[in-house]
């Protein structure tokens, strides 16, 4: 088994977008294997040489512009951001940059215009979801979003996001049509559809190209890292970049 998925949308061929999934790394349990990020406890030695498995595999054209991620809106241009910084998205419009989220439960969602010009991606938790990630990402690419496309990465599904009256109450008092998005289980507790709350957010914003979903972070124990599953786990990348 291959140790990425590559989006089925429909971009030009310079445009180039993966998502790792937890197969093929040397990272020991909890986080086993290919984990990719440094904050969540994992030997920084086995997390130097998975990313250097990635940079081998994709061939990437440069060190992907990691996020220190916050769960907010913030948006910054990757080509200008040397180092981590706090932010939950990045674009960029420069040949050889590649964006990057980690998420392991959070939606990653990646965009690209029609004509494969500028690129970004997104990490969105409910929070940063509630609070506009996308619609901030969406207003800092220098393109229309009726000329984008979004593809939504592996998250925890329907059926087993659970949270509470207060998560519902947030993005109903939005958007009215969130209803359909969250199904009643007990008093005070819902499941929520994350992939259904994106898409309205997105269609909202004026994108109305989006592809990807369908996937359970929860559920798919064998591809899929997950942080409410598992508690202690590694992180799932989601890159995207362009080349001449």
């Amino acid at each position: 088994m291959k140790n990425y998925l590559r989006p089925d949308w429909p971009v030009p061929g310079h445009v180039h977008a993966f998502t790792t999934i937890r197969i093929g790394g040397l990272s020991h349990t909890p986080f086993s294997s290919f984990n990719l990020a440094d904050h969540v406890g994992d030997s920084p030695d086995c997390v130097i040489k998975n990313r250097q498995l990635l940079d081998k595999q994709l061939q990437l054209p440069s060190q992907p512009r990691w996020l220190q991620q916050v769960h907010g809106t913030a948006v910054v241009e990757a080509d200008t951001s040397v180092t981590p910084v706090s932010a939950d998205a990045s674009f960029t419009g420069k040949s050889g940059v590649v964006c990057a989220v980690l998420t392991a439960d959070c939606l990653p969602v990646l965009f690209c215009d029609q004509a494969g010009s500028c690129v970004a991606a997104a990490h969105a938790g409910w929070r940063g979801l509630a609070s506009g990630v996308l619609e901030a990402t969406i207003t800092a690419m220098p393109v229309v979003p009726a000329k984008l496309s979004a593809w939504m990465g592996p998250a925890i599904g329907p059926n087993m996001f659970e949270v509470g009256d207060e998560v519902r109450q947030e993005f109903v008092a939005h958007d009215k049509q969130a209803q359909s998005c969250f199904t009643a289980t007990v008093k005070g507790k819902w499941l929520a559809d994350i992939y259904a709350l994106a898409r309205l957010r997105l269609m909202a914003a004026g994108v109305t190209e989006i592809y990807g979903g369908g996937f359970c972070t929860f559920e798919d124990v064998q591809r899929f890292y997950s942080y409410r599953r598992d508690g202690m786990t590694g992180r799932m990348a989601s890159l995207i970049w362009l080349s001449d």
